[in-house]
């Protein structure tokens, strides 16, 4: 069983036991929250596909951490014109585990 989620503008494939790293969601490390944006659900039944949500389907989920992930470097050169420029991205995550698919 699999549900697609929408959360932070993305869309992520979780299964109940999942980790999944998510744009920052507000609520503190080992609270439970609950993600109702859940636009195709996956079980023994068939698919289930919302339009564009499924009413009433929910995902609950266990905030693990919240940190940022790896520094992305940037770096814009003009060929022949001596201009450079170097600048680096961290984007914040939370980490979440998947305990349940309720649709």
């Amino acid at each position: 069983m699999y549900a697609i989620i929408k959360t932070g503008g993305k869309q992520y494939t979780v299964a109940v036991g999942d980790k999944v790293k998510v744009e920052t969601f507000p609520g503190d490390v080992g609270s439970q929250i609950k993600l109702v944006e859940v636009l195709a659900v996956k079980n023994d039944e068939g698919l289930k596909l919302g339009n564009p949500t499924i009413p009433g389907a929910f995902v609950t989920a266990t905030v693990l951490s919240e940190g940022r992930h790896e520094k992305v470097r940037i770096f814009k050169f003009r060929r022949r014109k001596h201009s450079m420029k170097s600048a680096g991205h961290r984007q914040n995550y939370t980490e979440l585990k998947i305990d349940e698919i309720s649709a």
